[in-house]
């Protein structure tokens, strides 16, 4: 809410006021309440400001902004022209980091009931701030209310496909405390490399933690395996117990917690390339999860864990819970064995098992387990909170349950996602997310009544680093639909604007340049492909089709219209739009209900590799007049090779004279097992 009052101009205690004027506000995340005056004050640099904090929490302040633009130093006088005030509560904020912010002739005031709240009214102080060229800086006269929508507001980052350094992170804390973003989740290990010291376990880092490649993409289509840190061809990195601490106390200065994420049972290939007694194989490189039915593999990951718990002193330790491969459990005498000692039905609930066991751990060492959402399989540890990322069903069924819920849905929040048209943008691993669509993301769902919709607690930016090699390339795809997720997270929705964000998300940009960051260039947009935009007309809108092979229930594109609906898909096969099928040939056959003449059949298939999506093998028109007795019209081979990895569309086409009530399409697979096709529409013309 934005009001705009017109006051006379008056000023007090030196503090230089302007006529009558009104100053742009751009603060992200919008602030709940904002009564705006037609009155700005200015203010010399190295002002001073008055707290009642504690002491810790002054020094903290104190030294924050003293380094700021403002480089504000703290006094013990009461008409110090700034003042930072913890009360004891505040009419109509619950939130412990609200606060208001009071800008008048007679200064700045800020209240709050805790440090942190104190801190967010500095950051949106700072991004108000107007830089003059004689050593000052003019503020709008205003009247601030403001706090989070939800208490958790996060960014996940991926340090294990490709390692940044200490001084990264940094940098990028200081960005989330900039838009009021206060978890980070650190992604410590995977199967790309192990990116912590554990002391007990130093083989970790000596040899899981580097490769003989210089980046991801190479490493996975090589041989996968790791090397010795002092090899030549090393790759990698990790942080010592000091680098941790170091990041956590820069991290609590600027009131973010951080979440470290140790996967357990997949995603472990690098764990058993060193330790290959805790696979079921017993030898290296032979499958990515723990053996469940070793009992070694609890001592190993308890051990790592009490490590950990000693280093973080974040609630929740995340245990990731993703992806994990069954089949080797199938296989595994322990894990059989474990399963009939334990009454198990199946290997779902063996990994069930395995969640319940470590959250007992964790609890009992005054911790809470965090985990992704397959960690419902099998049945929920009783106080695990699930982070919902493969859709919002997860996080559904686990908030109907009693559960919190960070929600994280690929298709709003994973920012590796091509953020503009993909033959513009460095290679990624797929999708197309924009800025537009991860600030439409509500990530309260309309399905929860209203006392389940109290166990949704926050939302979070992902960022897996496969096809980000470098810093740089990293930033590009963070920034700026981190704004976003930040003004997602904080704003309520009747308080959010599109059209203002946008223009606020373009000075941002320029401001993260400024400072170093490297944000996509958001005025450079391109935007969603030219056939998506508008709906097309053909012979067979609308008409019956016949699947003689299904579609996947996951990608169903609105079901058995979807491929004569006129809609032509986006860049992305996750837009709704993209019809998928997996392990079947498509084969479909559209009743045009009567004999009619036409002159073309055409439709579209994509490739992106990355999530195993392939040009058909080949495709197949043909023709009936009875839909029982086909005559093959058309056949084309692909001529793309698999290995293409950008983003490819082709249209495979038909062109003639012909009459036919029944058209059918087949495309055949290739022989890469787990394959998708996607299509977005089979068009016929006249």
């Amino acid at each position: 809410m934005r009001k705009y009052l017109a006051l006379f101009s008056f000023c007090l205690l030196g503090i230089s006021c302007s006529k009558t004027e009104k100053m742009d506000i751009t603060v992200i995340p919008e602030p709940q309440v904002i009564e705006v005056k037609d009155k700005v004050s200015t203010f010399d640099i190295h002002s001073t400001f008055s707290s009642n904090l504690p002491e810790k929490d002054l020094k903290d302040l104190s030294a924050y902004v003293a380094a700021s633009p403002l480089q504000l130093k703290v006094s013990e006088s009461n008409t110090a022209p700034f003042r930072f005030e913890l009360v004891e509560s505040i009419d109509g904020i619950s939130s412990p980091e609200g606060y208001t912010l009071t800008i008048d002739q007679s200064g700045v005031k800020s209240t709050a009931t805790t440090a942190a709240g104190l801190f967010y009214a500095y950051q949106t102080l700072l991004q108000m701030a107007e830089f003059t060229a004689d050593n000052s800086y003019r503020l709008p006269q205003v009247q601030i209310t403001d706090y989070p929508r939800l208490d958790y507001r996060g960014l996940h980052l991926d340090v294990s496909r490709h390692f940044y350094d200490k001084e990264f992170v940094k940098k990028q804390l200081d960005a989330m405390a900039r838009y009021k973003l206060n978890r980070f989740h650190w992604h410590l290990t995977d199967g790309a490399g192990w990116r912590i010291e554990i002391k007990k376990y130093p083989e970790l880092t000596e040899n899981a933690a580097f490769r003989p490649y210089q980046n991801w993409q190479e490493w996975w289509k090589g041989d996968r395996k790791y090397s010795n840190k002092h090899d030549k061809e090393a790759h990698g990195g990790y942080y010592t117990q000091e680098d941790i601490r170091e990041v956590l106390e820069y991290a609590r200065q600027l009131h973010i917690t951080v979440i470290p994420e140790i996967e357990m049972p997949g995603h472990s290939e690098e764990v058993l390339a060193v330790y290959p007694q805790l696979s079921c194989a017993g030898k290296p490189y032979h499958g990515g999860e723990f053996c469940v039915g070793n009992e070694e593999t609890f001592t190993f990951l308890q051990n790592v864990l009490l490590e950990v718990i000693d280093l973080f002193p974040s609630e929740y330790i995340h245990i990731g819970g993703d992806e994990a491969a069954k089949n080797n459990w199938k296989k595994c005498p322990k894990c059989q064995a474990r399963i009939r000692k334990e009454g198990l039905k199946n290997e779902e609930e063996l990994q069930s098992y395995l969640i319940h066991r470590i959250e007992r751990f964790l609890n009992e060492h005054g911790r809470k387990l965090l985990g992704w959402d397959e960690i419902l399989e099998g049945g929920l540890a009783p106080g695990a909170t699930v982070m919902s990322w493969r859709g919002e069903e997860g996080g559904i069924t686990a908030a109907k349950a009693g559960h919190d819920v960070i929600m994280t849905p690929g298709a709003y929040c994973y920012l590796d996602s091509y953020q503009d048209a993909p033959s513009t943008q460095p290679l990624a691993i797929g999708g197309f997310l924009t800025l537009e669509k991860v600030y439409s993301y509500n990530p309260v769902p309309e399905q929860l009544d209203d006392s389940q919709k109290g166990f949704i607690k926050g939302v979070q930016g992902n960022v897996w680093t496969e096809y980000m090699p470098t810093p740089e390339h990293t930033e590009y795809m963070i920034y700026p639909r981190l704004l976003a997720i930040a003004e997602v997270g904080w704003t309520l929705p009747e308080h959010k604007n599109w059209e203002l964000f946008h223009t606020k998300a373009l000075e941002e940009v320029a401001w993260l340049q400024e400072k170093g960051y490297h944000p996509f260039d958001l005025s450079k947009e391109v935007g969603e492909r030219e056939v998506a935009k508008k709906p097309v007309e053909h012979l067979a809108l609308h008409k019956k089709v016949i699947y003689n092979n299904p579609y996947s229930n996951h990608y169903t594109a609105g079901g058995d219209s979807a491929l004569v609906d006129g809609i032509r898909g986006g860049w992305t096969y996750l837009d709704k739009r993209w019809q998928g099928f997996i392990g079947k040939d498509l084969d479909v056959t559209v009743d045009l209900g009567t004999a009619t003449k036409f002159k073309s059949i055409a439709t579209e298939f994509m490739q992106l590799t990355g999530p195993y999506v392939w040009l058909p093998k080949e495709v197949t028109f043909s023709i009936s007049a009875d839909g029982k007795e086909f005559t093959e019209l058309y056949k084309e081979t692909t001529q793309v090779p698999t290995t293409v990895e950008t983003l490819t569309f082709h249209t495979y086409e038909w062109k003639g004279e012909s009459e036919a009530q029944f058209v059918r399409v087949q495309a055949s697979l290739n022989e890469i097992a787990g394959g998708w096709l996607f299509l977005d529409e089979i068009v016929i013309t006249d």
